[in-house]
């Protein structure tokens, strides 16, 4: 189980995503209202705002839901939010790199640095992890969509970089740059994605053994659970038969 898939398997098997749909819905939503807010209102013409909307669509975001956020951004009284990126040290000497949307940058900064002292890690400084890291563009698209020499191939001809397959989903990974030309061309031919964002991806992984599994989990839930936090990334490798054990 690798970091950028921040234990989804974990949250499947103990029924988490059912609880988490609505913190879910405002995070997307928040992600729609700033992409409307930077560009224009419409999607086909706001390459940003048309991923917002693809991923929302993908987790059954209600029409409704999606376009209050959209209209959300043309009102005066919305809040301002920025784009804060907050990097540290999780147990096992693991790497985490939090994005986050906040209208509140002192409220996020005291949840992240207490989610990590609370979960056998600490908060590091600007910089402190994210030179482990590329800065990539990752699509991602459900097993459902294709076998994995089918992907490639779409995954190929639309520029892609990279792709890795496995019984969940097919990761596609862009240049940073490419991401919204390759998106698009994808969902031509494989319809629109499960998600697709800039992230973060591990130059080089480590090796979580079961001690520190369980609190690395604790951590990263912890920190997705902050409405303030849209992505949680790490570059953490746990052993199926760890995850079997925590699960």
């Amino acid at each position: 189980m690798a970091g950028h898939s921040k234990f989804k398997n974990i949250m499947h098997r103990k029924g988490a995503q059912d609880k988490k749909r609505s913190s879910m819905f405002s995070k997307l939503s928040r992600e729609i209202t700033v992409a409307a807010k930077m560009g224009m209102p419409d999607p086909d013409m706001n390459p940003r705002l048309r991923l917002a909307i693809n991923a929302a669509k993908a987790q059954s975001m209600p029409k409704d839901n999606i376009q209050r956020a959209v209209d959300k951004a043309s009102k005066g009284d919305t809040e301002n939010y920025e784009e804060v990126r907050y990097e540290g040290y999780g147990p096992g000497g693991t790497a985490i790199i939090v994005e986050a949307l906040t209208d509140n940058r002192n409220r996020t900064a005291t949840n992240v640095r207490t989610a990590f002292a609370k979960n056998g890690g600490n908060l590091g400084s600007s910089g402190a992890v994210s030179h482990g890291f590329d800065r990539l563009g990752l699509i991602t698209y459900p097993a459902s969509a294709g076998d994995a020499e089918a992907i490639f191939e779409a995954a190929l001809e639309a520029g892609a970089e990279d792709v890795s397959s496995n019984e969940d989903e097919h990761e596609i990974w862009t240049a940073m740059d490419a991401l919204h030309e390759v998106a698009k061309a994808l969902e031509a031919s494989l319809g629109p994605a499960d998600g697709a964002k800039l992230a973060w991806k591990p130059t080089t992984t480590v090796e979580v053994d079961e001690s520190n599994a369980a609190t690395l989990m604790k951590l990263v839930d912890t920190l997705e659970d902050d409405d303030d936090v849209q992505t949680v990334w790490g570059n953490y490798e746990v052993s199926d038969e760890v995850m079997e054990k925590l699960g």
